[in-house]
């Protein structure tokens, strides 16, 4: 097991979280690039949304049910954005399908510039996704 998310999902790597279940985990970024940023996996390793596939798209399915029930735990009461990486070009940093549920204060102060969403992740500096 090299993926560090399978990893999390099993429980040899500890993490922040803020849901679970059978099929899905959900935790705290250590790395947040909004006031509140939460990562939803698959416990099933699913590299990308590239292998989303009929054979595991109920899986995605019951994430994306799942994902309100994670904002409201995390906290966020006035909106939010998901958002996944497919691949290298897209900044796909772990290999490991993951859905960043980014919110919280500050987060509609967001502008587009250059095809990155730039937002104020604190209020003395910014963070892109």
């Amino acid at each position: 097991m090299d993926c560090i998310f399978c990893k999390i999902a099993a429980g040899v790597i500890p993490s922040n979280k803020v849901y679970e279940d059978e099929l899905c985990l959900a935790f705290y970024d250590i790395a947040p690039q909004a006031p509140v940023h939460v990562l939803v996996i698959p416990k099933t390793h699913i590299a990308s949304a590239d292998e989303i596939s009929a054979d595991n798209s109920a899986l995605v399915a019951h994430i994306f049910e799942v994902i309100p029930k994670v904002a409201a735990s995390a906290g966020i009461t006035n909106g939010y954005r998901v958002i996944t990486n497919c691949g290298e070009d897209a900044c796909q940093s772990v290999k490991h399908l993951h859905f960043h549920i980014l919110g919280g204060a500050h987060l509609s102060e967001q502008m587009a510039q250059d095809g990155t969403w730039i937002f104020r992740s604190s209020p003395d500096g910014e963070g892109s996704v």
